[in-house]
């Protein structure tokens, strides 16, 4: 089993930046695909960005440019820089994990098995 906890979630002003950090335990999950997803009250749970197994990146359109993804194999972590945030970007943020090498969409929450139980991200106007 893989365990996720995030952190670096907070208060921040429209244009401002926060770092997310999500550590596993657990298991080495250097060979994982790994994502960063957010959910807002009453909204559904919604593709942020992903690191693949592979190396190769994605972020939806909302965040690009303004986010970056990023892994450590050495500490077993994931990060999520934001910048220029917005009150859009206003939701609980969660990472997630999977083992398979046949995820066909790393977009999709479906496609991941292990979850953090999220941090908040709060952006004033």
């Amino acid at each position: 089993q893989v365990q996720l906890v995030e952190s670096g979630g907070g208060l921040v002003q429209a244009g401002g930046s926060l770092s997310l950090s999500c550590a596993a335990s657990g298991r080495t999950i250097s060979s994982y695909g790994v994502g960063w997803f957010r959910q807002a009250p009453g909204k559904e749970r919604e593709f942020v960005a992903a690191f693949t197994w592979s190396g190769r990146t994605s972020y939806a359109d909302s965040v690009k440019g303004r986010f970056t993804i990023s892994r450590s194999y050495v500490k077993n972590s994931m990060y999520l820089r934001m910048d220029d945030l917005k009150p859009e970007d206003t939701a609980r943020y969660y990472c997630a994990a999977d083992s398979r090498r046949t995820v066909v969409n790393e977009m999709a929450p479906s496609e991941y098995a292990y979850w953090g139980q999220g941090t908040q991200v709060t952006v004033s106007s």
